[in-house]
Parts: structure tokens; sequence; C-alpha cells
């Protein structure tokens, strides 16, 4: 029976028991007595109460598909509302985890060539830093450096000033680069792409401490490009907004082949704020392998960040 003819009996029963009650002995006075018109009250309100717990049953299925539909995170996939309810709504409640499924895929999809593209223009600028502007700062060093040698004692100190903000500039021009394209990650692998994460993130008011688990499974290209950024992202964010002093880079075994990297911080914590575009870019390179992110309190303070990626991204053990 359709949601339509549902609601339809119950009406039509309870209007159908009011006109029995009327057709019965009860009669009304004229004018209504006290009495008649406190019956008719209170047989008013019972119809009414009848309705009103008839129709929430009959809509209950209704108003939890439409919760279920409140509380959808397509960066937390997998949740579906359960199948419940005859005929219309059990087709409904299909037909919506259909259609997630689809967006889902969707999503999943898009956010790869996004990030794809994303990674493709990393590349390119981190290249013309390199190519363009690195070499172009060097030119200028040198000229510089063969100018300073021919100044006067006083204009000697002033052009060496310069060479060195020019050198800083430099250094930090790589800097950049190296975040921008991480060519440690592709030429000697994720595991000492890591340790040397953690060494540029190390500074006088940050350790960062690293642990990488002998005879890990050897990811793939993706995962370990995924590994890597959400590590970058989560040493960013403990070091420019958390003010954590130690964080704690590991990597390690998880059981059926699993492969954990944990970044604890001893920051400021969660604090309930809204997940901004950082820990968004994180979950969706986590969807692009399978794996399962969390982020959650810090045993003794701080924050954790966990990407669990699956077995099955990795193949024979490396102990690079």
């Amino acid at each position: 029976m359709s949601l339509y003819w549902r609601i339809f009996v119950l009406n039509a029963a309870v209007f159908a028991v009011a006109v029995l009650l009327l057709l019965g002995p009860v009669t009304v006075s004229t004018p209504v007595l006290l009495g008649e018109a406190i019956v008719l009250g209170l047989g008013l309100a019972a119809m009414l109460v009848a309705n009103a717990v008839l129709l929430r049953v009959a809509l209950a299925p209704l108003a939890r598909l439409a919760r279920a539909m409140a509380s959808v995170d397509l960066l937390r996939p997998g949740s579906r509302a359960p199948v419940e309810g005859p005929g219309e709504m059990a087709e409904l409640t299909t037909s919506f985890n259909a259609m997630l499924a689809r967006l889902e895929a969707e999503r999943a999809t898009s956010s790869a060539r996004a990030l794809s593209a994303q990674e493709a223009e990393r590349r390119r600028i981190a290249q013309e830093l390199h190519d363009e502007v690195g070499q172009t700062l060097t030119a200028v060093l040198l000229q510089l450096k063969h100018t300073a040698d021919r100044a006067p004692g006083p204009l000697r100190e002033d052009l060496h000033q310069v060479q060195e903000t020019t050198r800083a500039s430099l250094d930090e021009i790589r800097r950049i680069a190296r975040r921008l394209r991480p060519g440690v990650l592709e030429e000697l692998g994720l595991h000492s792409a890591l340790r040397a994460l953690a060494a540029e993130f190390t500074t006088p008011s940050l350790i960062v401490r690293h642990h990488i688990a002998p005879g890990l499974p050897t990811l793939d290209e993706a995962c370990e490009l995924v590994v890597y950024r959400v590590a970058q992202e989560a040493l960013t964010n403990a070091a420019r907004h958390a003010r954590a002093t130690e964080v704690e880079v590991r990597l390690s075994h998880r059981p059926a082949g699993a492969v954990r990297l944990l970044v604890r911080d001893n920051g400021a914590g969660l604090r309930m704020a809204a997940e901004g575009a950082g820990i968004q870019g994180m979950r969706e390179r986590a969807l692009l392998i399978g794996a399962g992110l969390a982020l959650d309190p810090a045993p003794h303070g701080g924050t954790d960040v966990r990407l669990d990626v699956p077995a099955g991204s990795g193949t024979e053990e490396t102990h690079r």
C-alpha cells in the first residue's frame, strides 16, 4: 500500500470512529450543556491524539531517512540509510542509497582528476622556481660577489649584506620548490622522504621525531604520494596553527598487511574547530587510495592524525 493510501486509511478510520460515536445513544442538547461540552472536547482530543500517533508511526521511516540524509558526508563514504518500511519507503531509501553510491564514485573520480592536475601544476611551478628564479638569483649572487670584490670598503659591507639576503631568498625558494615537488620521494622513496620532511620541519621551537618500522610493504606511487602529502599537511598544521613543540611521525604495520601513518603533536588540539581546506584535502587524498583518515585528541593533549592504508596497496617488503 502506498504512503498516500496508508495516511488516507488512518484518517478515514479515525473519522469513522467519530461518526459511529455520533450515531450511538449519545445526545447533544441545544444549547450544549457543560457535561456534554466536556465529553465532546475529550472526544475531539482523543481523535487528535490518535491521529497524531498513527501518523507518526506511518511517517517514522521517512523521518529516519531524512536524518540519514542530513548526516551524509561524501568525505566519509560508506554510510547508508537502512532500508525499512513498506512499499514506497523501501524504494525511496534504496534509490537514495544508489544515488549516494553514484555521488561517492563521481566525487572520487573528480577529486582524482583535480588532485592529479594539482600535482602537475605543483611540479610545473617547482620546476620554474628552480630553473628560472633559482638560476636568476644564483647569477645575481655571482654578480654581487664580483662587484663586492672590486668595491671600496664601506660599500663592500653593504654588498655583502645584500648577498646574504639574496642567498637567504634563494634558500627559501629552494625550500618552497621541495615542498611543491618532493624530489626525494621520487628518487629515494617514502621512508627517506618522511625522514627529510621531519628534518625540514625541525626548528629550535619544534622537535619532530620519526620512527619507521622495518619491513613495511612497498606502496605504489599514488599511495606514497598520499602518505607524504598527509604527513606534510599534518606537520604544517602542527607548526603553524597548533603551537606544538613536539611532533612524532610514525609509519608502522597494521593487521592484515595494512600500513598506518601516525602524526601526533602536543599542540592546542582540535578545539571543536570546523575542518578547513587542509583537512578536507587530506580526506580527499585518502579517498583516492581507499585509506581511512581519522583526527582525534592525542592521549596527552594535542592531535592524532591517523592514515590507514589498506592491504593491497603494497607489494614486497622494503628496507629503504
